[in-house]
């Protein structure tokens, strides 16, 4: 039991020995399985990484980042499923950093092609790159990613747990394992004797795990229908533990203040103030900026502000307008990348009417409602950290780094995510605790950002340009040429991870700008990277937010050229193009009574984005209201090719379209002095509950793969938005945010 009491306090420790995982019985090894990382004792059974069986229960660990988007709960599903006990019969745990937890789907998205083009050769080769994740340490969250990579990989680890359960059982009973039967966490057998788990753990911890065959939908209980949220009650009832939630004894509080203009160092610091303050402690040079150790973290806040810095510069232009002028110069370069380039895009069709537009779209901060933080102690050679996290592997071998101790000697606690959205792919905040950690010894100190410091120490979304010119002929669209020019996520990602340099054509760049699922005969489509030194980071979406923005405004422009209905118009591309994305088409079409007379003074626009596997088409309508515009209904359609829980997968959408609406409607991050001016909400706001569109949507299951449900609501929100906007008053959105345009309602 002291294992398994230390697992359930998150105290997880390494194995010496490899057992085999259930995600490596074979198929899913590169040479060898992947060590499993849980240590069990005396009448314990981790029969493999993802499930542990003592004399209490079972424990199912779901090691990717439950930040509100409920795969704790569909991870945990997908190996009940097979393993034949409900949710509420077991407990739910994030696994620690380790090798056997990588995400296989990481590397899969990487592939050349559009994406749904991908057929049974590229999907083979998909799967066998995605093992490639185990040797690089890609434990983590994102991408829309987690079902994709666990469906086949958790249901397998189940099954191998429960046939191994039973084959204890006849070892035990002295019958065949295929007489045996299981249910509600027992092994039942023919006389109907019960068995339960917890009294076979023991036994069962001596087998070899058993490779077993996966059940047919038919039989499943659990996937497909919604399921109760496994941390909906601590939630509710606040005692969930996020990273800001971690309590220990002697534990001090800190606070950070970094050079605003980021990159910029710093050239001395008097605390003299500050050190007079009751109750702070000490003030610790953190090399570009200071934290301010005191007795809480309010304290510890009021009194970084006290401290007397001198700041350098930062090395990127100073002001906003500099910013973009230096992106633009992009376009002057040859192209990283031009991953679509189908007929002749240079010249124009005889007959055809020619039009072109320039778009913009501003930085933006995560914003996430729990702000950056991190708690750590340095202890006898040891270092434990407490956050939130999405990249456990990266976030253990940085904190590693900073303490000079091997990833071996970091115990990394993951805690629940007060929101991610890729902000926390990141690893700065964990660094951050760790050096503040070197500096007390023996003491947990928790260090927690302002909502300003986190806001202007963001890895921004990048702020993108595009330049369109377009053609239509006898109302259709026969060329798209396309450009866009931004900085590099990839690039500075991988600099920051591994200090590499980005090699090839940057992809994440111009997703949702090569690869609408559209049927143009003449149709080019060009990446141009900027150098500008902006730090930029994942956004909800990535190179989808701000693509797709670009693209499905601009149809909609070719559309009114055309004198054709926007849906019809999108409608006749994607059916040539691909089946599935005409379908959600279809979908939003019949669900918002599209093709009747919508009230006066009432517009609606429509948008189609094709990300992370998912296509989503989204129908918004707005009305003028007492003098302002508000939204009044949305309608979304997705087709995610299998759907694992409903309600929780509409949901996400929903979400999704509401973070992709607020930052569409208010979001913006603007320089001055190389300072980020916006610090808090107030400057940098969101969608209130009175001004959120009435919701409605529909799930698909058209298309032969399953795709992502966390992002691709974000991308189509802005365009669907603007082009209803458009459709209102006439007038068309080529930047945003859309405030500094059109009165909304706020």
């Amino acid at each position: 039991m002291a294992s398994i009491g230390k697992i359930a306090r998150r105290s997880f420790l390494i194995g010496s020995a490899a057992i085999v995982g259930g995600v490596a019985f074979g198929a899913y090894s590169v040479s060898r399985p992947a060590p499993n990382p849980l240590t069990v004792g005396a009448g314990e059974a981790a029969l493999n990484p993802f499930v542990l069986i003592d004399q209490q229960g079972v424990t199912l660990f779901a090691p990717r980042a439950e930040m509100g988007q409920g795969v704790k709960t569909s991870w945990a599903a997908l190996i009940a499923e097979e393993l034949d006990v409900d949710l509420d019969q077991v407990r739910v745990l994030h696994g620690p950093a380790a090798k056997a937890y990588y995400n296989s789907a990481f590397m899969t998205d990487a592939l050349p092609g559009k994406g749904y083009d991908r057929g049974e050769i590229s999907h083979a080769i998909g799967n066998a790159l995605g093992h490639l994740g185990k040797v690089l340490n890609l434990h983590g969250t994102g991408g829309s990613t987690s079902m994709k990579d666990g469906f086949a990989r958790m249901r397998a680890a189940g099954a191998s747990a429960r046939e191994t359960l039973k084959q204890a059982a006849a070892e035990r009973l002295g019958v065949a394992r295929d007489q045996l039967r299981t249910g509600q966490g027992a092994v039942i057998a023919p006389d109907g004797t019960k068995i339960a788990y917890a009294d076979l753990a023991e036994a069962a911890a001596q087998l070899q795990p058993i490779e077993a065959e996966l059940r047919p939908s038919s039989q499943w209980r659990l996937i497909g229908t919604s399921q109760p949220r496994v941390d909906m009650v601590s939630k509710a009832t606040g005692t969930a533990t996020f990273g800001i939630d971690v309590r220990l004894p002697g534990m001090k509080f800190a606070a950070l203040r970094m050079n605003p203009a980021q990159g910029g160092g710093m050239s001395g610091f008097d605390a003299t103030d500050a050190l007079k303050m009751p109750g702070v402690e000490r003030v610790v040079d953190m090399g570009s900026g200071i934290a301010v150790v005191a007795s809480n973290t309010w304290l510890a806040m009021q009194a970084a502000e006290a401290v007397q810095i001198d700041w350098q510069a930062a090395p990127y232009p100073p002001e906003t307008d500099q910013i973009f002028a230096r992106i633009a110069e992009a376009f002057d370069d040859t192209p990283n990348s031009v991953l679509r380039d189908e007929g002749d895009a240079d010249q124009l069709p005889p007959g055809a009417t020619e039009l072109t537009a320039e778009y913009q779209v501003p930085y933006l901060a995560h914003a996430t409602m729990e702000p950056m933080n991190a708690t750590a102690l340095l202890e006898d050679g040891k270092l434990t950290v407490w956050c939130g996290n999405q990249m456990p592997g990266f976030t253990q071998m940085k904190c590693a780094a900073e303490a000079g101790l091997d990833a071996e000697q970091v115990d990394l606690r993951t805690t629940y995510l007060g929101g991610g959205f890729g902000r926390r792919v990141e690893f700065d905040y964990a660094v951050y605790a760790t050096r503040l950690a070197k500096a007390m010894p023996g003491v947990p100190v928790q260090l927690t950002w302002s909502r300003e410091e986190d806001m202007r120490h963001d890895m921004y979304r990048p702020g993108a340009l595009a330049r369109m010119r377009g053609a239509v002929k006898d109302g259709q669209a026969v060329l798209l040429d396309g450009k866009v020019a931004a900085a590099s996520p990839v690039a500075q990602a991988m600099d920051r991870v591994a200090g590499l340099p980005a090699a090839g054509p940057d992809k994440v760049h111009v997703e949702g700008f090569f690869n609408t699922p559209y049927v143009i005969p003449n149709h080019r489509m060009a990446g141009h990277l900027s150098d500008v030194e902006v730090p930029v980071g994942f956004w909800r979406s990535v190179g989808n937010s701000f693509n797709a923005f670009f693209v499905e405004s601009f149809i909609d422009e070719m559309a009114h050229a055309a004198q054709r209905d926007p849906l019809d118009f999108r409608l006749e591309m994607a059916r040539r193009e691909w089946e599935p994305a005409a379908a959600v088409l279809e979908a939003v079409r019949e669900m918002s009574g599209w093709d009747s007379q919508p009230p006066a003074g009432t517009g609606r626009g429509v948008a189609l984005c094709y990300s992370f596997g998912t296509p989503v088409a989204q129908v918004i309508e707005v009305a003028q209201q007492d003098g302002s515009i508000r939204m009044t209904r949305a309608w979304i359609a997705a087709d995610l090719g299998r759907v694992i829980d409903p309600d929780n997968t509409r949901a996400q959408m929903f979400g999704a379209m509401a973070y992709g609406l607020s930052a569409a409607c208010f979001g913006e991050i603007t320089f001055a002095d190389g300072a980020a001016e916006q610090g808090n909400f107030p400057d940098y706001d969101a969608l209130r509950m009175r001004t959120m569109p009435t919701v409605q949507v529909q799930l698909l299951e058209n298309q032969p793969r399953m795709g992502g449900a966390g992002e691709p609501g974000t991308p189509p929100a802005a365009p669907a938005l603007a082009n209803a906007l458009f459709d209102l008053t006439g007038i068309r959105a080529r930047r945003l945010p859309l405030m500094h345009d059109f009165d909304l309602l706020v």
